[in-house]
């Protein structure tokens, strides 16, 4: 696939924004495109106040860049698929993935800690209230608080802050390469919808960027965080609703597991079901109408009236 035109990738300016774009960029270059990267910073890297969940704003990571995309700015916006809006803007469509790094989630120690007592009382920095809930269900003599950065941001913090540990994406650390910390993975607790993937959006009439993101995208990636995308489209849920997924494909079969938590954190709705490679398309839809019925409907309900 040889041509003239140079797409331009445009991304947020942190190190993990540009690692990603870098990836997107590397694969398309073994498919002779040219390309450029175009940095750009997004109303989420401004505020790093503000709980995410407290924001209230769809798609705080992806505006900037889905505003450059429809100004013809950019060819091409790159980004973490699990901050991607389950409805894309009009005019803008999810052309592609990349293959999947790992999409749990780990608990990070501050600097020179190599071990942490789970048993003791502690107090755990994460922003995400998903992740929180999760936490303070399995521990709840912990307290969690607000931490908002980037990663090497979030680091520091951490070491001179009072928390015993930080929870971080695994993948964002292994993609940097980070081992100034000791982490420990969290494969119990549930990730975001799509975590650890990259995902590539384009103009929905753009059809030779979306040729070049379709000759790269991996298809096994995009089954699995189109079924936890589905899900949690079908939830309506949105940063405001602790809404977790994972999809993991095994042979001929996918196996889902989804939940949504308790503002209180004391109970959670859950799902476990394996479906044939052939439903991906719909299966997220059936997980959802599955785990609605099992009591999450009301449990999301509580948070749309908080």
């Amino acid at each position: 696939m040889t041509t003239s035109r140079t797409i331009r990738i445009g991304t947020r300016d942190s190190a993990l924004a540009l690692y990603q774009a870098k990836a997107v960029q590397a694969s398309l270059r073994q498919i002779k495109i040219k390309t450029e990267i175009i940095e750009i910073t997004s109303d989420g890297d401004v505020d790093l106040v503000t709980p995410l969940y407290e924001m209230g704003i769809r798609g705080i990571f992806t505006k900037a860049l889905d505003a450059a995309l429809l100004e013809n700015k950019i060819d091409l916006a790159v980004h973490s698929t699990k901050d991607v809006p389950t409805q894309p803007a009009r005019g803008l469509i999810v052309s592609g993935v990349l293959e999947r790094a790992t999409p749990f989630d780990c608990l990070v120690l501050p600097m020179g800690n190599l071990v942490f007592d789970f048993e003791k009382p502690a107090i755990i920095a994460t922003s995400s209230l998903r992740r929180k809930l999760q936490w303070l269900n399995r521990y709840p003599h912990h307290s969690t608080e607000n931490l908002r950065g980037n990663i090497q941001t979030r680091l520091n913090k951490l070491d001179s802050g009072p928390w015993q540990g930080a929870i971080f994406a695994q993948a964002a650390l292994e993609r940097l390469q980070l081992t100034s910390h000791h982490f420990v993975s969290l494969d119990w607790m549930l990730p975001s919808p799509a975590q650890g993937a990259i995902g590539m959006i384009c103009r929905d009439d753009d059809t030779f960027v979306w040729d070049a993101c379709r000759a790269i995208n991996h298809h096994e990636t995009e089954m699995c965080i189109t079924m936890e995308r589905d899900f949690l489209s079908a939830l309506h849920g949105g940063c405001a609703v602790p809404i977790a997924a994972h999809a993991a494909v095994n042979d001929n079969h996918i196996f889902f597991r989804g939940n949504v938590m308790t503002l209180n954190a004391k109970s959670k709705c859950e799902v476990a079901l394996t479906f044939d490679k052939a439903e991906w398309h719909r299966a997220g839809q059936l997980a959802a109408k599955k785990i609605l019925s099992q009591g999450a409907k009301a449990i999301i309900k509580t948070f749309r009236q908080s």
